[in-house]
């Protein structure tokens, strides 16, 4: 008995096919979805076209592999760069609550000798 076996794509059909899902879906296919599109078994495919495997998944670290040594030197940058912004914001709220605090204390005082000075009595606020 003898399996039934269909004959592989060619680069050609692999790349057309490529070329279609990129236009249906607007992004690069997934190896699955183009092996799933050729109607081959997902390790069938990998097995036989491991070069366009390795364009559609993308690696980085083929230049060199200082990619992530780069990524990493970023985001400790920008990490650095946040938490001095926060310091500055932090300080820049605390000037802002006591220049809040010193109007308020003035505010009263001035209503105060507004109200001596023009012997209002007062009248008790209603709260809500």
């Amino acid at each position: 008995m003898s399996a039934h076996r269909r004959p592989l794509p060619g680069l050609a059909d692999v790349h057309a096919a490529i070329d279609h899902l990129t236009v249906e879906t607007g992004r690069s296919p997934s190896v699955l979805a183009l092996a799933t599109r050729l109607g081959l078994a997902n390790t069938t495919f990998r097995r036989n076209f491991p070069g366009i495997c390795t364009e559609l998944s993308g690696t980085p670290g083929t230049a060199g592999g200082t990619g992530g040594a780069d990524a990493y030197s970023k985001v400790k940058a920008d990490n650095a760069r946040l938490r001095r912004d926060n310091r500055d914001l932090a300080e820049q709220l605390e000037l802002a609550i006591a220049a809040i605090q010193r109007l308020t204390i003035d505010n009263d005082c001035l209503r105060t000798a507004l109200q001596d000075a023009r012997a209002v009595t007062p009248l008790p606020r209603r709260t809500r």
